[in-house]
């Protein structure tokens, strides 16, 4: 069994694993089930590039309000190895990710879950009520509104409106990026784990268009020509904090997480059957004021295709939300519950 890196191991409950879908796979928990298949767990599902310890402060929060609350490290991160190399692409898709929580709600003898997610792990989320609707107590969207189906291959809309190295699009070559992170993971994270700048947000996210020749979110150029010296904005980090996203990720490399996007079309292609709207869950969609990328005009239409939804706003908050701003996400995330499922003892 692989073991945490000890700056995380130090922060973060002992993991739980099993053998869950053929793989090793590892959560964290607090709490615990008194209900048998009746119970309902909270599972917190992180995005890229992250882990299960980015809800360390929601883990430590259900604690401390008795709830039971999972966080697990998702396929091919932290101490949950993926398959390896380019062959195993499509063993990341969308199919794998439902299922894996699937198979942990099959693990853990319980018949559905809260599922809350942040950045990617938000588009998996809320593909559960889709693709899994008995399994799913209810939705809670973090920074990422749930997402209509693309008229077409979301990778040619990406590339035509936001350019080859729009890092999406970057990513759809094997490798490439990932090389390019796994030398510059200190950078990756201090470049990415910083508060947005005081002022009006600006960002019109994936509805933005480039102009000219420049691609839109450049990602792994903006890595390669980062200087910390220059840039102004604060971090919200502890150095312990920061170490134990080092550590882990200098130890599993990118890939595991970049293969998630590398099946956006094979998605795109295998959803064609799902249904458009969720009726009879409860969702709560969390925006973010400044979130660059997946900033509040994401989720406007959200209301059409979701009979029963709450959405509610983070001020001053950038993309790392439950990170940067844990306080505010848990208020809004425990009042939610309390008022939809009281039994959970919030």
């Amino acid at each position: 069994m692989p073991k945490a890196p000890a700056v995380l191991a130090a922060l973060m409950p002992e993991p739980k694993h099993a053998r869950i879908n053929g793989l090793d796979y590892h959560w964290y928990e607090v709490g615990q089930n008194t209900k048998g298949r009746a119970g309902v767990p909270v599972i917190f599902c992180h995005g890229w590039p992250e882990l299960a310890f980015s809800w360390r402060h929601q883990l430590k929060a259900c604690e401390a309000a008795g709830v039971w609350a999972i966080a697990p490290d998702q396929r091919g991160y932290g101490l949950t190895e993926g398959p390896k190399g380019e062959g195993a692409v499509p063993e990341y898709d969308m199919a794998h990710l439902t299922g894996d929580l699937v198979g942990l709600l099959d693990h853990l003898g319980v018949d559905k879950a809260i599922f809350v997610g942040h950045d990617w792990g938000g588009i998996v989320v809320w593909q559960m009520p889709l693709m899994h609707p008995a399994r799913t107590a209810a939705v809670v969207g973090l920074n990422t509104p749930y997402m209509l189906r693309a008229p077409v291959d979301p990778i040619a809309i990406m590339r035509a409106r936001m350019g080859e190295e729009m890092y999406i699009v970057h990513f759809q070559k094997y490798g490439e990026a990932d090389a390019i992170l796994d030398g510059k993971v200190w950078t990756t994270f201090d470049m990415f784990m910083r508060r947005p700048l005081p002022g009006p947000a600006a960002s019109a996210g994936f509805a933005t268009a480039r102009t000219g020749d420049e691609s839109v979110f450049p990602l792994v150029r903006l890595v390669e020509a980062y200087d910390a010296s220059l840039d102004p904005r604060e971090t919200f980090l502890s150095p312990q904090e920061f170490e134990a996203f080092v550590e882990t990720f200098t130890a599993t490399g990118f890939t595991g997480g970049i293969n998630w996007y590398r099946n956006f079309t094979r998605n795109w292609e295998a959803s064609a059957h799902l249904p458009v709207r969720i009726d009879g869950i409860p969702c709560l969609m969390i925006t973010a004021e400044k979130d660059a990328v997946l900033p509040p005009s994401a989720a406007e239409h959200m209301p059409e295709f979701i009979d029963d939804l709450e959405t509610v706003l983070v001020k001053g908050s950038g993309h790392w939300t439950q990170q940067e701003k844990p306080d505010d996400v848990n208020r809004l995330l425990f009042d939610w519950l309390s008022r939809r499922f009281p039994d959970l003892s919030v």
